[in-house]
């Protein structure tokens, strides 16, 4: 029979003086890259003008960033951060959530979609999650390198007995079950894409990604110690935390969207090449 695992990780890769690189800055950084690369394989596979890509990353950066942040003060501690505003600029402290990041990207797309493509938030939106499901992955990743968000005492062999926070009992690691998940999720999305065209089908993509990101993160929060605890009376009340109440919304949003686009006709959205020389010849005009 297998032992506990002893995690003592050091949060801090390197330092320089007053500088540090921590795992899950450079966890949050490597995804954003290759995200970057994965998308402009995309817009280059349709012919998409590649100027917006620049534009959609500086969107989604500053919306992840601010989202997650925002939704962490007001969804789990705006008893805290209202009365110690000042703290919300101090993102280095951590509390950062992903269904605040999720609802700004959502938000930073329409804007996108309507200011910079003028193409549906759909043709978007299918390819970006792709990408974000890799994100998720590297980010709670980096959640277990800080050893924070993990599970409930266990007896199973693959325990983490996290040292770092004085545990002394073997905990689930959450975070890796999350990982997991994620990961095998953006495998799924990369071949709808690439292998089954399913870009065709409008939301298609984007329904699936919302169902395998928050149907897991409903189902492992019941393994996951209470982040807040503000959270112990809405547990007693209603048998759930406050990111599994969040998550519900996402998973019927993601079983609509999948149903729509499996009713709805496929749509093939091609950009030529000479339309993006047309843009830069436009501008380089200007």
């Amino acid at each position: 029979m297998l032992e506990a695992i002893i995690w003592n990780a050091d949060p801090v890769l390197l330092s320089f003086g007053p500088l540090t690189v921590r795992w899950y800055g450079l966890a949050f950084a490597i995804g954003f890259i290759v995200g970057y690369n994965i998308v402009a394989r995309m817009f280059k596979h349709e012919g998409a003008p590649e100027k917006w890509l620049g534009i959609l990353l500086m969107y989604v950066m500053v919306a992840t960033i601010v989202g997650a942040r925002l939704g962490h003060v007001f969804f789990y501690e705006w008893d805290y951060y209202s009365a110690h505003q000042a703290e919300i600029l101090k993102i280095w402290n951590g509390g950062l959530a992903s269904h605040g990041g999720t609802i700004a990207i959502i938000i930073a797309v329409f804007i996108f979609s309507w200011c910079v493509s003028k193409k549906p938030a759909s043709w978007t939106f299918d390819k970006l999650v792709i990408p974000t499901a890799l994100v998720a992955c590297l980010i709670r990743l980096g959640n277990l390198m800080n050893s924070e968000i993990y599970g409930a005492h266990t007896d199973l062999p693959w325990g983490f007995i996290f040292v770092r926070n004085g545990e002394t009992l073997p905990a689930h690691p959450t975070q890796i079950y999350e990982a997991g998940c994620y990961l095998l999720l953006f495998f799924i999305l990369m071949w709808m894409y690439w292998k089954k065209n399913c870009e065709e089908r409008p939301w298609l993509i984007t329904g699936v990604f919302f169902i395998g990101i928050f149907l897991p993160r409903f189902l492992i929060e019941y393994v996951k110690n209470v982040q807040v605890s503000s959270e112990y009376e809405m547990i007693a009340r209603y048998g759930m935390n406050i990111g599994q109440m969040l998550s519900i919304p996402f998973v019927l949003l993601g079983v609509g969207l999948v149903v729509w686009a499996m009713v709805h006709p496929k749509e093939h959205w091609s950009f030529p090449d000479k339309f993006a020389e047309e843009i830069d010849s436009h501008h380089n005009k200007k």
